[in-house]
């Protein structure tokens, strides 16, 4: 057994160490909010937080992600949406959203490091997240309309 701490909880989870975290989070405990992309860390689309921080989970073993805190797609809010989430949906980001959960937690970790990106942070910070679409615009606005709303918050 390993014990996670995932979104917030302790959970045990009976699998081999060398695991990916991917697949342990889909496959084990039914949270099919990461998506499998590439398998190869390439294209975003399995990234999820390790201890505030992107992480591949298509390439992170389990056990090396004991003691950490792990965070999904599915953890970023409580109730409802998060800041980041919503302005996705109010910038009407996604066509197929397929990778859109992984773009969502890259930007939720740049703007929890950087709450207020210039367009180059943007980028840097997104690099590693592909869309098949080409949603990179209404990305990028709605990154920047999310950190507007999250300064906003922090000045009421």
């Amino acid at each position: 057994m390993i014990t996670l701490n995932l979104n917030g909880r302790e959970t045990e989870i009976a699998v081999e160490e060398d695991t990916p975290l991917l697949w342990a989070l889909r496959d084990e405990l039914g949270m099919t909010g990461t998506k499998y992309g590439c398998g190869i860390g390439a294209c975003g689309a399995c990234t999820v937080h390790i201890d505030g921080q992107p992480a591949r989970a298509c390439l992170t073993p389990v056990k090396a992600v004991a003691g950490k805190s792990i965070t999904t797609i599915e953890g970023l809010a409580e109730n409802g949406l998060s800041v980041v989430q919503q302005a996705w949906v109010d910038e009407n980001v996604p066509q197929c959203g397929y990778c859109q959960a992984g773009q969502i937690m890259s930007a939720t970790a740049l703007l929890t490091s950087n709450p207020d990106p210039t367009d180059a942070d943007i980028e840097t910070a997104m690099a590693g997240n592909i869309c098949r679409c080409g949603t990179y615009p209404r990305i990028r606005k709605a990154i920047r309309v999310a950190a507007g709303r999250m300064s906003h918050d922090d000045n009421s």
